[in-house]
Order: C-alpha cells, then structure tokens, then sequence
C-alpha cells in the first residue's frame, strides 16, 4: 500500500475553542465549516482536522473515545532545544491547554513534556541531541 497522502481526523466538542487554542500556538489553518477547523503543522505541512465528535461518530459509524479518559494517539513534536521545549510549555499554558508531564530529561539525550489540548488530544514535545 501506497497512499498519497496521510492526515489525522480527531474530534472535539467545541469549534471555537479548538480554533482559538491552535491559533494561539501558531499553527497555520487550513479552513473551517460548520463540522471542522483544520490546521497544518510542522515543516511538512502534516494536517490534522478536528470535527465536531457528533459528525465524525456518524461519517465513519464508530464510536469516540473520550480522549480525556485514553489515548486515541499521541502526536510528537519536534523541538530544536530545550529552550524551546521549555518555551513551547508555556505557550500551551497560555493558550489553555494542560500541561500532562512538566518538561524534563529522561534518558541521555531526551527532554521534553505531555500536553493534552482542551478536548484532552494529547501530544509530546520533544528534544533529541543530534536529532
């Protein structure tokens, strides 16, 4: 198998909200409707589009797991420094996100967190020396 392209569909309850707190982080959007706000990130433009929970249960008939109580997926960002890490942090403080693992080093070479967005999506930010 050989797909043209690859993107991540995640639900959330709240369109607005999910807008405002990937705007504040400075991700690029790449439209919204009524069913969902979509962003691209990192280098790659890799998109991740956030329906309304209700619209994709029925689209793709299955159930949702309520990210805040398990991990559908955990989503790592790259960082180029601990200074970043620790800058990224706070942006995700303040644009309401949770801060799940405040950053550290684990392992040589490692440093990052875990932060889980307002619908409970959680991503890893990650610094790796020689990465």
């Amino acid at each position: 198998m050989k797909p043209k392209m690859i993107w991540a569909n995640l639900a959330v309850s709240d369109l607005e909200r999910t807008t405002r707190f990937y705007t504040k982080l400075g991700f690029k959007s790449n439209g919204a409707s009524k069913e969902l706000t979509s962003f691209f990130v990192g280098k790659a433009d890799f998109v991740i589009h956030f329906f309304l929970k209700s619209v994709l249960a029925t689209n793709l008939k299955i159930e949702i797991a309520n990210a805040r109580e398990v991990a559908e997926v955990v989503f790592t960002f790259s960082a180029e420094s601990k200074t970043q890490v620790d800058s990224w942090a706070q942006e995700v403080e303040e644009a309401g996100g949770h801060i799940v693992s405040r950053p550290e080093e684990f392992g040589e070479g490692y440093y990052g967190f875990l932060f889980a967005d307002p619908d409970g999506h959680r991503f890893n930010v990650f610094y790796m020396e020689g990465l």
